[in-house]
């Protein structure tokens, strides 16, 4: 047979491949996260009809004389490059800006995406739409995060509580020096750790310039210290203040004379609260907002990285897979090198460049078409050879 008529065959074969990738690619236009790929062609093996010699005496050398056996493909590669964004308002839309990974584990599988459409299930866990549970490391009581630890699926229980104990009362305003002998009492609400309330009376007593400093907690009453003047009008407390174990900041306190305006500027503890809401920080952090008022790391979402993201291999649901050629898998948070930022309430869509893909579409058309008239060529060659014969 001619080798014109399998040349044609393969190149029949091969154009087929760029047709299913780019309608693969159209088909994914409007898939959050997918990343278009692209068809690589390369000749087969070509016969020798001769070898090449090298120049001898009077006689010049000769190249090689080589006929193609045809094309094959070579490989289809994914182009990561950045999709752009859409803004879709929900709070657990996520898009990474950067070469980072969402990480998901589903049927104990660990799975990579881009995919940033997240929604909570019926065990308040965030998935994926095809039910991969986010990955990330969930921060302990204190929303403290600890990403030497292992990642593990991010829960966010609505029925989450916290109180946050008192550890810091401050107090503002002025103590007047030309004030007359007596007692100023400032109440100041305070919280445990586990919410409970209750009232501490900070008492101060004139002596002399100085001001003397008591504490009443639960009817036990303690000397806190001594404000003395200081210069520019301040008082300077004799050492670190505290009652209960709680701190108390007079440093905004000053001892002007003509004037009573001390007042409690405020304390950092809360009553017990329950979980309202939550924002995505730029870091990854899952950051909860409590009807106390007190907002509070809950989680931080896992990214990851890989050395070579082409060696990626799909896995269906917009997810993908770690091979042997990609390298092994880099967990990281948002905001590390090579990794990116996160950005809440968008997604990023698919980097499918439509004008690029129609053209394709007809480079792959005509392609097929030659190698089909090729075929048909080399058919009616056959045909003249079997006419010879008659």
């Amino acid at each position: 047979m001619l080798r014109s008529l399998y040349s044609g065959i393969s190149g029949l074969r091969a154009h087929q491949t760029m047709l299913d990738v780019t309608g693969n690619n159209i088909a994914n236009v409007n898939t959050a996260g997918f990343k278009a790929s692209s068809t690589q062609f390369q000749d087969t093996l070509s016969q020798m009809t001769q070898g090449a010699s090298a120049p001898q005496g009077e006689s010049g050398g000769s190249n090689p004389a080589q006929i193609g056996l045809g094309v094959r493909v070579a490989g289809v590669s994914t182009n990561f490059a950045q999709g752009s964004s859409q803004s879709t308002g929900r709070a657990t839309d996520m898009m990474i800006s950067g070469d980072g990974f969402f990480v998901t584990s589903k049927g104990g599988q660990q799975l990579f995406t881009r995919a940033g459409s997240m929604t909570f299930d019926a065990a308040s866990q965030l998935v994926s739409p095809d039910g991969g549970i986010l990955q990330g490391w969930t921060a302990d009581n204190n929303g403290k995060v600890n990403q030497a630890g292992a990642i593990g699926d991010i829960t966010l229980n609505p029925n989450t509580m916290i109180a946050t104990p008192t550890t810091k009362v401050t107090l503002d305003g002025n103590l007047p020096a030309d004030g007359a002998t007596g007692t100023l009492d400032r109440v100041v609400k305070v919280y445990d750790a586990v919410g409970t309330a209750r009232d501490i009376t900070l008492s101060f007593v004139r002596n002399g310039t100085d001001w003397d400093v008591t504490a009443t907690d639960g009817g036990t009453t303690s000397t806190v210290g001594t404000l003395t003047p200081g210069i520019g009008g301040k008082l300077v407390a004799s050492g670190p203040l505290s009652v209960s174990g709680i701190d108390v900041d007079l440093s905004q306190v000053s001892g002007y004379a003509g004037m009573s305006s001390l007042t409690v500027a405020g304390q950092n503890g809360s009553a017990a609260g329950k979980l309202e809401s939550f924002t995505l920080g730029n870091d990854g952090s899952l950051i909860g907002s409590f009807s106390n008022g007190t907002k509070q790391v809950l989680a931080k979402i896992a990214l990851a990285k890989f050395t070579n993201p082409a060696g990626l291999e799909k896995a269906g649901g917009s997810s993908y897979v770690a091979t042997a050629n990609s390298g092994n898998v880099q967990l990281g948070a948002a905001g590390d090198p090579g990794i990116g930022t996160l950005a809440g309430g968008s997604l990023e869509m698919s980097n499918v460049d439509l004008s690029q893909e129609f053209t394709n579409l007809i480079v792959a058309q005509r392609g097929f078409q030659a190698n089909a008239r090729i075929i048909t060529t080399s058919d009616e060659v056959l045909q003249e050879l079997g006419n010879l014969k008659r």
